[in-house]
């Protein structure tokens, strides 16, 4: 029984891993720039801040200076259970503060779930509302991109997301290239074939419509990855803009790293448990290979324990005496699993060439398989520890301005 179990879930699994792979390469090219409007579009921006007085200045900074009329655009800090001066410093810059004070619901689904009610209580009214953490920074013409998306017709869109410190350390150089790698071969592709794409937690654009239609709802440790599956349910489809760049700022440390993707997993099990199976079986009734492909993504951090899980099995039956126990299907088609790990390896120096990667951070792919090999145990610890629903706060200290990154990105 344990054998046929083993062999259905490593041919199981194998196939995703294929099919994932093969749908990466259709990230190769990129199609042609979309349809451009007039600015027309009104946009109320929030930005989930938690202690951010060290950060949140430059991102106000760099909003007031946006390549879009001023009058179409509003900001708005969360200044979410701050003990700081946060709020402070947004109303210096001009900009509305609301502050919120509620540390029994603690993080940034919450505090999102707050401020949309708090904005439909405002006189004006906004066409899409666009998200931000207080770490980030935006290219300037990131409204103009989603301006153009919305009049064509997306009401869901995520941004190119990128890395704004890349160089700080070699866990930074590991975010960037699987953010790359992401960017190009995950969401470029899924752009290309027509498919949904997956919202990246940041850089987020909404149509207000929606969001009044459906709620924000999603308060799980993984806020963008639930609205993510509630939107894909509902046959509305999330678009990627390759364009239109926000930076995001990368924990330095190796622990700083883990906490932080200890949440991300902690989260992401508890939505492929309330959304992988009714997504798929929808998927299947209704020959939609769109919310087909949501699902497997959702399932993703279990692709991880379980391969995981089934290989340590494995392994430990080798080294029991005499003969394998066990049956491995990589005895019966190496060359098949060989071609896929080889291509999967591949694919993310593939990344690097096709968004122009700066030659240090080739470097970086020495000690990159660490970073990637630490996320089966990371994924292993989540798996017994998913019940924790206690939100954890990553620092931000990196205090860098729009045009540093755009000198570095020339």
């Amino acid at each position: 029984m344990l054998d046929t179990v083993l062999v259905v879930l490593q041919v199981v699994f194998v196939l995703i891993g294929g099919y994932q792979t093969i749908v990466a390469f259709f990230g190769l090219a990129k199609k042609d720039k979309r349809a451009e409007f007039a600015p027309q579009k009104s946009f109320a921006i929030l930005v989930a801040a938690h202690n951010e007085e060290k950060v949140v200045g430059a991102l106000l900074e760099n909003l007031r200076h946006l390549n879009y009329p001023k009058e179409l655009y509003d900001v708005f800090v969360i200044a979410d259970n701050c003990t700081d001066k946060t709020a402070a410093i947004a109303r210096s810059y001009g900009v509305h503060a609301f502050e919120r004070h509620d540390p029994s619901r603690r993080g940034k689904g919450y505090a999102i779930e707050w401020m949309l009610r708090e904005l439909w209580k405002l006189s004006r009214e906004y066409d899409a509302v666009v998200m931000f953490d207080a770490d980030n920074l935006a290219s300037p013409d990131y409204l103009l991109h989603m301006n153009n998306d919305l009049c064509s017709g997306s009401r869901v869109i995520q941004a190119y997301l990128d890395t704004k410190n890349p160089h700080d350390s070699w866990i930074t150089s590991a975010y960037a290239v699987s953010y790359w790698f992401c960017n190009r071969l995950w969401q470029m592709s899924r752009r290309n074939l027509g498919l949904a794409n997956y919202l990246g937690g940041t850089g987020m654009c909404f149509e207000s419509k929606l969001l009044r239609e459906i709620g924000w709802g999603a308060t799980s440790l993984v806020e963008d990855l639930e609205f993510t599956m509630r939107c894909v349910k509902r046959g509305v489809y999330p678009t990627f803009n390759y364009d239109a760049k926000v930076f995001d700022e990368k924990p330095l440390t190796f622990k700083a790293s883990w906490k932080q993707r200890l949440r991300w997993m902690q989260g992401h099990f508890e939505v492929a448990r309330r959304y992988f199976l009714p997504l798929f079986w929808q998927g299947i009734k209704e020959r939609n290979w769109t919310k087909i492909d949501m699902s497997l993504y959702a399932l993703n951090v279990y692709n991880v324990f379980i391969t995981g899980l089934v290989t340590v099995i494995l392994y430990m039956d080798m080294l029991l005496p005499g003969q394998p126990h066990l049956t491995s299907i990589y005895a019966h088609a190496p060359w098949l699993l060989l071609t896929i790990s080889l291509l999967s390896v591949v694919q993310f120096p593939i990344a690097l060439f096709l968004e122009k990667a700066p030659k240090k951070i080739i470097k970086s792919l020495i000690s990159f398989p660490i970073y990637l090999l630490s996320w089966y145990p990371l994924t292993f610890y989540a798996f017994f520890t998913q019940t924790n629903k206690q939100w954890s706060h990553t620092q931000h200290t990196r205090v860098i301005r729009i045009d540093e990154m755009q000198k570095q990105a020339s």
